[in-house]
């Protein structure tokens, strides 16, 4: 197997460990808007990671985990809904990224492998990014699992016994952040919330404890990972796009097992 393959395989394997359990946190707390936003604004973090020098991975990084942030303050607030916060977050910081991209004309940008992802042509210097920080929020979420937990079920009772419940939001949302960072090159900037989600939901379906669902979440990921990455191979598609296909059919067959087999809604 050639090597571009096996750092494509790594690296998604790597990437689906992280979005498998932080989706479940998506689903659970009805966020897919919000993958959608930070992942908007990755366009920007793009240009300014071009502009500054300090490459896209981290300039992508640093943006999200701005907007996840300002978000979060936004929020308490009150001013407007969730959503429409979320909405023009989004979009202004989409815009700003085309424009910022257009300043740079002594760049030349694949704006496409930003968009739709470029799996094949990770480097090695992109595993040490995946996997050096992916040990990273996976050791902050494992230390914060039951407070996460708990201000998800109910934020007001959590609040109550003594949780830091606005401190735990802006580390969820910060770690969601890095995380669209880490899988932007693995499906793009249009596909990222679609990594966290659709292995999220389809784990929901058999479930029967949070830890389960986390861990299918995962195994969901992988095998997505592993048949797009073959799909793409075999028939010469777009490996990203392949990625998410290969985990919405299996959403879809197990949406089709007998309901004994799958947890009651």
């Amino acid at each position: 197997m050639d090597d571009f393959v096996l750092r494509a395989l790594a690296a998604g394997l790597g990437v689906s460990v992280l979005t498998g359990p932080l989706g479940c946190f998506v689903i659970w707390r009805r966020m897919a808007y919000f993958g959608d936003a930070l992942s908007h604004a990755a366009l920007l973090g793009v240009a300014l990671g071009i502009f500054l020098g300090i490459g896209p991975n981290i300039g992508v990084a640093l943006v999200s985990g701005l907007v996840a942030v300002l978000l979060v303050l936004l929020q308490q607030r009150q001013g407007l809904a969730s959503d429409t916060l979320l909405g023009i977050l989004a979009h202004s910081a989409l815009s700003l990224g085309l424009v910022f991209l257009a300043f740079l004309q002594s760049v030349r940008v694949d704006l496409l492998s930003f968009l739709f992802g470029d799996i094949l042509a990770v480097t090695r210097g992109d595993l040490y990014w995946i996997y050096g920080g992916g040990a990273l929020v996976l050791a902050v979420l494992m230390i914060s699992w039951r407070s996460l937990l708990a201000v998800t079920v109910h934020a007001d009772l959590a609040y109550v016994e003594g949780r830091p419940v606005l401190l735990l939001r802006l580390v969820f949302v910060l770690l969601v952040a890095w995380v669209v960072a880490a899988a932007l090159k693995i499906v793009g900037i249009l596909l990222v919330t679609s990594l966290l989600i659709i292995p999220a939901a389809s784990a929901r379906q058999l479930a029967r404890s949070p830890e389960q669902m986390a861990m299918l979440a995962v195994v969901f990921g992988w095998l997505a990972v592993l048949a797009g990455i073959w799909g793409s191979l075999t028939w010469d598609t777009p490996t990203g796009p392949s990625i998410v296909l290969a985990a919405a059919l299996v959403f879809a067959l197990i949406g089709l097992l007998p309901p004994r087999l799958r947890t009651p809604r």
